[in-house]
């Protein structure tokens, strides 16, 4: 089992133990990282709706990603064939969809998920990609946070 270890040095987390089977293979990039191909989720901390998608090859890069259904959002669209069949998806439940959120540290409130543009994962194989949608009403920059207007 110790082989199954790998350690990473990262700039959020510091020295982290990533098991090999958790890591994801992009069989398309993450737009403007199209050389980097291997990624986990970190977890920090275990309460939070938000984890972490880490880079494998470049250890000051990590995403926060989040579940929609987090924030009580419906979020469904279907995944091109060709796209499927890159990720080889046999079936609905074997993938997780996750978002990239942006965080600003100023102010949390502010946070926003792209939904035009969802993390797709076959926890099966662990193949993923950034799948852009295409003929939608998501928006890159969601609005996680609604302020309520009301006085």
């Amino acid at each position: 089992m110790e082989n199954d270890i790998i350690k990473i040095k990262t700039a959020k987390f510091g020295e982290v133990d990533v098991d090999k089977n958790s890591v994801f293979d992009f069989v398309s990039p993450i737009i403007g990282f199209e050389n980097l191909k291997q990624y986990t989720i970190i977890d920090y901390k275990p309460d939070s709706p938000f984890k972490w998608l880490q880079s494998m090859e470049d250890g000051e890069l990590a995403f926060p990603i989040t579940l929609c259904s987090f924030f009580g959002i419906d979020y469904q669209f279907d995944i091109p064939d060709e796209e499927a069949e890159k990720l080889k998806i046999e079936n609905a439940d074997d993938i997780l969809v996750c978002n990239i959120a942006n965080i600003p540290s100023s102010n949390p409130e502010g946070a926003t998920i792209n939904m035009m543009a969802p993390i797709i994962i076959n926890l099966v194989n662990k193949k993923a990609m950034q799948l852009v949608l295409k003929n939608t009403d998501f928006e890159i920059r969601h609005k996680l946070f609604e302020k309520d207007t009301e006085d």
